[in-house]
């Protein structure tokens, strides 16, 4: 079935979404552990969106384990398997792939509205701001400063699973592509995957509906050669 994620990843990786939470939505043991102190509201939202990563996964046909946050907060996903998960208000998702299709996976979800004020400044370099605000006024419907705190959200969820090191939001300077819908992320800081190679661009698409915006970073290795690719090349912190 078609998420707002369809089109967004490659089509090797499956997904899955939920616009509340699931009330009989169960976790395993590992993961309530990690819980014993949150409200209720993060106990659904946690327990909805790994609902929506199993179902993702059983349509994979991987097993659905536990998957308890580790460093960073970054989901355990089975072996040979990567994946990303998100949740905002009123929507919970997952995206998942074979490792040997999809070196990384980040998505991110926000409400489609104005990012609090004096945020922006803290995470965009001046260049980036002076292009957000030409995209603003060329087309106002879009909250574009919302959009690009989703896509470095997504390049995060994309990067440190692939190097296994931190990534600031200044640390990355994102160019947003109006009419593909796209984005492009250049990293400023050294990083490598596991197999040695450098990781210096993430390509990533995005969506605005439904009153949210999405985004989604894919990062895949073809011939040796690390490159990004969204729907693009193909047809959490969480």
């Amino acid at each position: 079935m078609p998420t707002l994620l369809t089109g967004l990843v490659p089509e090797a990786a499956l997904t899955a979404e939920e616009f509340g939470d699931v009330p009989d939505a169960w976790i395993f043991p590992e993961e309530a552990a990690v819980l014993s102190r949150s409200a209720d509201r993060r106990r659904r939202e946690f327990a909805t969106v790994r609902h929506c990563a199993r179902l993702a996964l059983t349509s994979l046909g991987r097993p659905a384990g536990p998957m308890v946050p580790g460093e960073r907060g970054a989901p355990a996903w089975p072996e040979g398997v990567v994946g990303s998960m998100t949740h905002c208000e009123g929507y919970r998702a997952a995206a998942v792939s074979r490792r040997i299709d999809v070196a990384a996976l980040g998505i991110d979800a926000e409400p489609h509205a104005p990012l609090p004020p004096g945020l922006l400044r803290r995470i965009a370099s001046p260049g980036e701001r002076a292009r957000l605000t030409e995209l603003s006024r060329a087309r106002p419907a879009v909250h574009w400063d919302r959009l690009f705190f989703s896509a470095k959200e997504s390049v995060y969820k994309a990067w440190f699973p692939l190097t296994g090191t931190w990534l600031d939001f200044r640390e990355a300077e994102l160019v947003i592509d109006p009419n593909r819908q796209s984005f492009r992320a250049r990293l400023l800081r050294a990083g490598h995957d596991e197999e040695g190679r450098p990781v210096r661009i993430l390509h990533g698409r995005w969506r605005v509906g439904r009153r949210l915006v999405v985004t989604a970073v894919a990062h895949r290795v073809a011939a040796g050669v690390p490159g990004g690719a969204g729907a693009a090349t193909t047809s959490g912190r969480a």
